[in-house]
Protein backbone atom coordinates (compact mmCIF):
# COMPACT_ATOMS: atom_id res chain seq x y z
CA UNK A 1 0.00 0.00 0.00
CA UNK A 2 1.32 3.45 -0.86
CA UNK A 3 1.00 6.30 1.58
CA UNK A 4 -1.35 9.12 0.77
CA UNK A 5 -0.42 12.75 1.33
CA UNK A 6 -3.01 15.53 1.23
CA UNK A 7 -1.84 19.06 0.46
CA UNK A 8 -4.07 21.96 1.47
CA UNK A 9 -3.13 25.30 -0.10
CA UNK A 10 -3.82 28.38 2.03
CA UNK A 11 -3.35 32.09 1.33
CA UNK A 12 -1.16 32.88 4.35
CA UNK A 13 0.57 31.47 7.41
CA UNK A 14 -2.23 32.38 9.83
CA UNK A 15 -4.78 30.45 7.77
CA UNK A 16 -2.42 27.47 7.50
CA UNK A 17 -1.87 27.43 11.27
CA UNK A 18 -5.62 27.60 11.92
CA UNK A 19 -6.31 24.73 9.52
CA UNK A 20 -3.56 22.67 11.16
CA UNK A 21 -5.18 23.28 14.56
CA UNK A 22 -8.60 22.15 13.25
CA UNK A 23 -7.39 18.86 11.77
CA UNK A 24 -7.21 16.80 14.99
CA UNK A 25 -10.70 17.81 16.16
CA UNK A 26 -12.45 17.51 12.82
CA UNK A 27 -10.63 14.57 11.28
CA UNK A 28 -8.81 12.83 14.11
CA UNK A 29 -5.42 13.54 12.56
CA UNK A 30 -2.82 12.20 15.00
CA UNK A 31 0.41 13.28 13.35
CA UNK A 32 1.21 16.96 13.31
CA UNK A 33 0.81 18.29 9.77
CA UNK A 34 3.73 20.03 8.10
CA UNK A 35 3.45 23.73 7.31
CA UNK A 36 5.44 24.73 4.24
CA UNK A 37 5.88 28.17 2.69
CA UNK A 38 5.38 27.97 -1.07
CA UNK A 39 6.69 31.11 -2.76
CA UNK A 40 5.09 31.83 -6.10
CA UNK A 41 7.42 31.56 -9.05
CA UNK A 42 9.68 34.58 -9.30
CA UNK A 43 8.44 36.15 -6.08
CA UNK A 44 10.75 36.94 -3.18
CA UNK A 45 8.27 38.82 -1.03
CA UNK A 46 6.73 36.78 1.81
CA UNK A 47 3.44 38.55 1.15
CA UNK A 48 3.20 36.67 -2.14
CA UNK A 49 3.70 33.24 -0.60
CA UNK A 50 1.06 30.60 -0.24
CA UNK A 51 1.26 28.17 2.65
CA UNK A 52 0.80 24.44 2.38
CA UNK A 53 -0.54 22.15 5.08
CA UNK A 54 0.73 18.65 4.33
CA UNK A 55 -1.22 15.84 5.99
CA UNK A 56 -0.01 12.23 5.87
CA UNK A 57 -2.83 9.69 5.52
CA UNK A 58 -1.21 6.23 5.47
CA UNK A 59 -4.49 4.51 6.31
CA UNK A 60 -6.40 6.38 3.61
CA UNK A 61 -9.12 7.36 6.04
CA UNK A 62 -9.35 11.13 5.52
CA UNK A 63 -12.22 12.48 3.43
CA UNK A 64 -10.86 14.62 0.59
CA UNK A 65 -14.18 16.48 0.22
CA UNK A 66 -14.12 17.38 3.91
CA UNK A 67 -10.50 18.53 3.72
CA UNK A 68 -11.33 20.71 0.72
CA UNK A 69 -14.30 22.20 2.59
CA UNK A 70 -12.07 23.00 5.59
CA UNK A 71 -9.50 24.70 3.36
CA UNK A 72 -12.28 26.65 1.62
CA UNK A 73 -13.36 28.10 4.99
CA UNK A 74 -9.96 29.82 5.02
CA UNK A 75 -9.96 30.81 1.32
CA UNK A 76 -7.86 27.81 0.31
CA UNK A 77 -8.29 24.48 -1.43
CA UNK A 78 -7.16 20.87 -1.44
CA UNK A 79 -4.56 20.26 -4.13
CA UNK A 80 -5.55 17.51 -6.55
CA UNK A 81 -3.42 14.35 -6.17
Amino acid sequence: MTDVRHVLVLPDRDAAEQVAEELPDRFGVREEPQLVRDALAGEDDAEDAQWLVVVEDPERRLDATGLDALAAEFEGWLEAP
